[in-house]
């Protein structure tokens, strides 16, 4: 498959991507652990249905040392006993913060109150940039058709 916009090459959307990337690397140095973002980037890219983030975000997480348990059992989380409730309540605001045309009210007041049971506010900003930074690449890879399969970790930076 062909990609049909080199996102990386095209002058507008390397601009703007470029700053996309930015916001993913700020995201890199805070509080919450590495394996929650990776955990949160590969259900967020598994809703969504992109393909290249789903490649580069499990290569990536078991390259950090994630068990392929538990990349394989993200999908599954409710039901996977290899979670955290802490990494839980991540994935749960991951789903509703990834499918707002759901539910009326976007993120439920209990969701929201789950994760700031395990999370600070500084850790929940995190939580919620790192959605929206993950919704961003799925959505501009899914429309440009980006092919996946050949990423190797750390490729990117």
């Amino acid at each position: 498959m062909d990609a049909r916009l080199n996102m990386r090459d095209n002058p507008v959307a390397g601009k703007v991507w470029k700053h996309i990337i930015a916001a993913n690397a700020a995201l890199a140095g805070m509080s919450v652990p590495i394996a929650t973002l990776e955990l949160v980037k590969i259900r967020a890219s598994q809703i969504n249905g992109c393909s290249g983030c789903l490649d580069m975000h499990t290569k990536d997480a078991l390259a950090a040392g994630e068990s392929a348990v538990r990349v394989h059992l993200v999908a599954a989380w409710r039901e996977a006993t290899v979670f955290t409730d802490a990494e839980r309540a991540a994935l749960e605001l991951t789903e509703q913060g990834t499918r707002l045309a759901d539910a009326s009210t976007g993120v439920s007041d209990e969701v929201w109150a789950n994760a700031a049971k395990h999370y600070d506010e500084e850790q929940l900003a995190t939580l919620v940039a790192q959605i929206a930074v993950i919704n961003a690449f799925n959505r501009g890879n899914v429309m440009t058709r980006q092919p996946a399969g050949d990423y190797e970790p750390g490729q990117f930076g």
